[in-house]
């Protein structure tokens, strides 16, 4: 039986569909294996859509608190010290609340620094490292790195216990239809969650003239999708879809034939989903994540046609996008495929951040 802990998870919006909906999909998690979790975040605005409230309110164990009143010395007082914290993606821990911390603990709890995914072969190495702290009123006290990755000796991906069976519950012919409902028997269905992609015009371009039909999801890939056209002289079959939770965005993957997905969130849920998907990376201005492209592209063993349209769909390489055809997405199928087998047969992250108390 899991021993039930409170958790402060701490968490700065850079990409509210990235960094808040890993720390969302982590607190729902903790929460359903019995844990109490405060999330402090600096924007929760997503929420309003990412976690609806007949979802939000069914899950008592999470309270959402705003940033700055972790620096409340009041607040701080009234709350029970949690037993764990973690700082996701390198955010830094308000002072006030380590040193309030610092002056009114005996031992301190443990202190989780979540990094960022990636299949480069150092993350095993760094994954579960001490880091001392050498300064500031928690002198003396340790982090501990934890890494989320693809292999063993990593500290896993998020996956909920209900995930497969929601997956294999799930009407695949009934949701096309209801948001495709035209589509063409030979046409594909293709759902594009994106940044802004130099190559985005050349995809609207090659997808005009085909049955296939384009489901472009709102805010920044809709703006740039609407933008595109303006400079096209023909366009393709395509419709815009609502904001939706984190359920309905996994319905999507399940329902389309293929998915353009971005940051570290919905590539997750791509591999989760098992259909052949395509993948921006959150662009680095050091060009750290080209990298990043090729370690992930050897580990899911895309075949070379995925891998030139990855290059390219990123801006690693210039050149024209390869036609989108049935035999390598028969292709992309399989590796993704593979890719999620062997991920099922590792412990998932909360699994191991249970383990890790």
């Amino acid at each position: 039986m899991n021993t039930r802990c409170t958790w402060d998870l701490f968490c700065t919006v850079i990409d509210n569909h990235g960094d808040l909906g890993v720390c969302w999909r982590l607190a729902r998690q903790l929460a359903q294996a019995g844990q109490s979790v405060r999330l402090w975040v600096d924007d929760a605005s997503a929420l309003a859509w990412m976690a609806p409230d007949a979802l939000f309110n069914s899950l008592q164990d999470i309270q959402v608190l705003p940033w700055a009143e972790a620096s409340e010395p009041e607040l701080l007082a009234r709350l029970p010290a949690a037993d764990i914290w973690i700082e996701a993606f390198g955010c830094t821990l308000p002072q006030a609340f380590v040193t309030h911390a610092a002056a009114t603990r005996h031992t301190q709890p443990l202190w989780i620094n979540l990094e960022y995914l990636s299949a480069e072969d150092w993350v095993p190495r760094m994954h579960g490292l001490p880091s001392p702290v050498m300064s500031g009123p928690a002198k003396g006290w340790t982090k501990t790195f934890f890494y989320p990755g693809f292999t063993e000796g990593t500290g896993g991906l998020l996956r909920e216990a209900d995930l497969l069976t929601r997956q294999q519950d799930f009407d695949r012919e009934a949701w096309r239809q209801q948001h495709a409902p035209r589509l063409a028997p030979a046409g594909l269905l293709i759902s594009l969650f994106c940044y802004e992609p130099s190559a985005l015009p050349q995809l609207l371009t090659a997808l005009a003239g085909t049955p296939h039909h384009l489901l472009v999801t709102p805010g920044r890939p809709l703006a740039a999708v609407q933008q595109a056209l303006k400079s096209l002289a023909v366009h393709p079959s395509w419709s815009a879809l609502p904001y939706t939770d984190q359920n309905g965005f996994d319905e999507m993957l399940w329902g389309c034939d293929l998915n353009f997905v971005r940051g570290e969130d919905s590539l997750v849920r791509a591999l989760w989903a098992g259909q052949p998907f395509i993948w921006q990376i959150y662009p680095q201005d050091d060009d750290a994540h080209h990298a990043k492209l090729e370690a992930f592209l050897n580990w899911v063993q895309a075949p070379e046609s995925l891998r030139q349209f990855h290059r390219v769909w990123n801006g690693v390489e210039m050149g024209d996008l390869p036609t989108i055809k049935a035999h390598w997405l028969a292709d992309g199928s399989a590796s993704t495929l593979s890719a999620r087998d062997r991920l099922l047969h590792q412990d998932a992250l909360v699994s191991q951040l249970l383990a890790a108390r």
